[in-house]
């Protein structure tokens, strides 16, 4: 793949990663509109998964610190503060590991169905606007339970359908259930980290079966671009969300839909 497409893609990948907009819905897209293929190799894509996961991690660096704290003192048999929040984001993800099993290649499938994105970035971007205008703000993750930390993955499992978001529709469901937008943000993007790593592991599998060739200056790029967007795009979130709510995110959401459908519809067939 000409160098071009490699950092078009990491940028993409970077900047959607972590906004409630949908990634998936931009990497198809993008590719559709200019001829490109959308398939950017396997070294690529797990040099941009370790930028974006990087990102997240060092970002939330404090939190990584209590968790992996936590974790060791859970393997004392103490429960901590840290501890109890490593607990919650492995019950919130076990969701999304059964349901990726089943609905893998059905995600496949819709991965080309334009109309079908289109209809699912707008579709969430509307339910993320009208829940985040209906429920109040009265949670911090401090009064986050077993119950709530597994209704924010099974929301996390309708990320699996392209043109969802995975960061948008658990933000939904954190609005849903009355945590304050910083808050829910949070616990989205901390998701984010056991969820990266184990799409990092199942790359790193089909490399070692597909024998990858060792790392070139292209791979390192896209990683490092990965990075730099995905830090950029988790502050501007975490910034623009202090003072402001997501209906920003929900009018781009529709916008760009409704532009998924012009394209299809309109100008394809031209």
């Amino acid at each position: 793949m000409p160098l071009v497409q490699i950092v078009v893609l990491a940028v993409i990948q970077g900047v959607f990663e972590f906004l409630p907009i949908s990634s998936w819905t931009h990497l198809v897209m993008v590719p559709a509109l200019f001829g490109w293929a959308y398939d950017y190799g396997l070294q690529v894509e797990m040099a941009v998964h370790v930028g974006t996961l990087l990102a997240v991690m060092l970002y939330f660096w404090r939190e990584m610190w209590r968790l992996v704290g936590g974790g060791l003192m859970l393997l004392r048999g103490r429960v901590t503060g840290g501890g109890r929040m490593l607990l919650l984001l492995i019950l919130a993800t076990l969701p999304v590991v059964g349901a990726s099993f089943l609905i893998r290649d059905y995600s496949e499938v819709m991965r080309q169905n334009f109309v079908a994105i289109a209809f699912a970035t707008i579709g969430f971007g509307i339910l993320l606007y009208a829940v985040d205008a209906a429920f109040m703000q009265i949670r911090r993750l401090e009064h986050l339970g077993a119950v709530n930390a597994l209704l924010f993955g099974v929301a996390q499992v309708l990320a699996l359908l392209p043109g969802t978001s995975r960061t948008g529709i658990t933000m939904t469901a954190g609005r849903f259930l009355g945590f304050e937008r910083l808050e829910a943000a949070r616990f989205s993007l901390l998701m984010a980290v056991p969820v990266g790593i184990g799409q990092l592991v199942l790359l790193t599998r089909a490399a070692m079966r597909d024998e990858v060739r060792a790392v070139d200056g292209a791979t390192i790029l896209a990683g490092a671009l990965a990075f730099v967007t995905a830090m950029l795009a988790i502050w501007f979130v975490m910034a623009w969300l202090k003072r402001a709510s997501l209906g920003l995110f929900a009018i781009y959401r529709v916008l760009a839909g409704a532009g998924i459908l012009y394209w299809y519809y309109v100008v394809r067939v031209a």
